[in-house]
């Protein structure tokens, strides 16, 4: 039997490296213009040769397809030289069904692109009639993600528009000090991007983006619209106030008209944790919580299994990183084993997440239990799903069922899937989705199973958060391939 010839790797590769290359101008002059790309749910945008070289081996091996570079190049060059209004194309998805049509038969990739296109050619309606203001109360590990993730967003500015950071003043060198956390991150690495302070005017120059820093003490202390900001979204990152009486406080102030909690909210206020109860964001709400990082973790991946499995009950264990209401060495706390050093220890500690999913899932009530141990290490979480169904199942059947859901559902966005051998928590710093399903780890025997689910929970979470304001601003692209329910990612 004849030898590989081993030397073919090198210039193959070098060849998909010019293709990707040449993808970059053409993904970011279709951005500017509203016109977002991705591969199997994965953003093409703002990404490297090597990381659009990486999206495409991640669909190989996932998808279990010959999707590579040489494929989806031609595709993309027929989308830049359409007359493409706003829309989102999954340029990895359509390039696959270019693949399936042509199997066999001669099909022009031109008629293809632009009959898959046609609902969005010509037609130029902006996501939104003007751009949503934001505001960012606080500006924590959460709130200075969020601003990464707004500044990135930008596009051609006619979406969401990061106006003002909100932070009580804590020394006279504040501004630097903010400019510096936001610039470099121990966990998530560098801003990518220029950034500018700007002391006479109290702003921070984010990539052209002119974000106003606002002193004040008070959600309720600030008159907006004395900065240029107005019927703004302002997203509280604090967790100091929970309820609608204490929320409330920031619609008092001018300028503002609703107010979003990256916190589980109390009382009778709406949790919402995107892909999964969307739909139940009404433009005449004013408060809203985007739940817990580890609610918007396990409840996409819970409400799939149980829409086709049907659970009879479960319980989840929550290995999560350390956080900042822990100490860092043994000191008083409320919660007595929080006291303990965080980066010293596994501590046990409660969980809401369980009582959460009920909330969400309704039909859950009574199935679940949950708990939550605290470990080592800063960022990157792991949920332990063991779960009783109600018929029996296999590892690759179950596997299968993720692999489609991660792929083609309407939860793309909030479920990843990973067979990966020798992942570990790191590898998933800066990870988008909600959840990220560890197939290898899989176990099933008869009807139960027990998943291993990882997410950042920060960045993971930043951009869940991210979605639901998204939602509520209104801003809502056709999808295409249309395989899952058009929203605003």
């Amino acid at each position: 039997m004849a030898l590989p010839n081993l030397e073919d790797y090198f210039p193959d590769w070098k060849e998909r490296e010019a293709l990707a290359e040449a993808m970059i101008p053409i993904i970011g002059k279709l951005y500017r213009k509203n016109v977002v790309a991705y591969c199997y749910g994965r953003a093409l945008y703002n990404q490297s040769v090597i990381q659009i070289m990486k999206t495409h081996r991640y669909v190989r091996q996932v998808a279990h397809n010959e999707l590579s570079e040489f494929e989806s190049y031609p595709i993309l060059k027929v989308l830049s030289e359409l007359d493409l209004g706003p829309s989102h194309i999954d340029v990895g998805k359509l390039t696959t069904r270019f693949m399936e049509a042509t199997d066999g038969n001669s099909v022009d990739p031109l008629e293809f692109v632009k009959d898959a296109c046609a609902e969005v050619i010509g037609r130029h309606v902006p996501p939104l009639e003007q751009p949503q203001d934001i505001v960012l109360y606080g500006f924590g590990r959460i709130g200075r993600l969020l601003a990464r993730l707004l500044i990135e967003k930008t596009g051609g500015g006619h979406q969401l528009r990061l106006k003002a950071i909100v932070v009580r003043k804590a020394s006279n060198g504040d501004l630097m000090k903010r400019a510096a956390l936001l610039r470099r991150d121990s966990v998530h690495g560098a801003f990518l991007g220029t950034l500018r302070v700007d002391e006479e005017n109290s702003c921070l120059v984010a990539n052209g983006n002119v974000i106003r820093v606002i002193y004040a003490d008070q959600p309720d202390a600030i008159d907006y619209r004395q900065y240029g900001i107005d019927n703004a979204i302002v997203i509280d990152n604090t967790g100091a106030w929970r309820d609608e009486a204490g929320l409330s406080r920031h619609l008092q102030c001018p300028g503002a008209a609703k107010v979003i909690l990256t916190a589980p909210a109390k009382g009778s206020l709406k949790n919402i944790v995107s892909g999964v109860n969307s739909k139940c964001v009404l433009p005449t709400d004013a408060i809203l919580g985007a739940a817990s990082c580890t609610t918007n973790a396990i409840v996409p991946v819970m409400k799939a299994v149980n829409d086709r499995y049907r659970l009879q009950h479960g319980h989840m264990e929550t290995v999560h990183a350390y956080t900042n209401d822990q100490n860092l060495i043994d000191n008083y706390h409320k919660k007595n084993r929080r006291g303990r050093g965080a980066p010293l220890n596994m501590v046990i500690t409660e969980t809401g997440a369980s009582t959460a999913v009920t909330e969400l899932l309704p039909e859950l009530k009574g199935k679940l239990t949950g708990n939550a141990i605290r470990v080592p290490t800063p960022n990157v979480s792991l949920a332990i799903l063991n779960l009783t169904l109600s018929e029996d199942v296999d590892v690759e059947g179950f596997n299968d069922f993720l692999r489609n859901a991660a792929l083609h559902s309407d939860l793309q966005r909030q479920i990843d899937y990973t067979e990966a051998p020798d992942v570990v928590s790191s590898d998933f710093v800066g990870n988008r989705h909600a959840c990220i399903v560890d197939g290898g780890a899989t176990l099933a025997k008869d009807n139960r199973v027990v998943l291993y689910v990882w997410y950042d929970n920060e960045f993971g979470y930043a951009c869940q958060v991210v979605r639901v304001v998204q939602k509520w601003a209104g801003i809502s692209y056709p999808l295409i391939p249309r395989d899952v329910e058009e929203q605003g990612f």
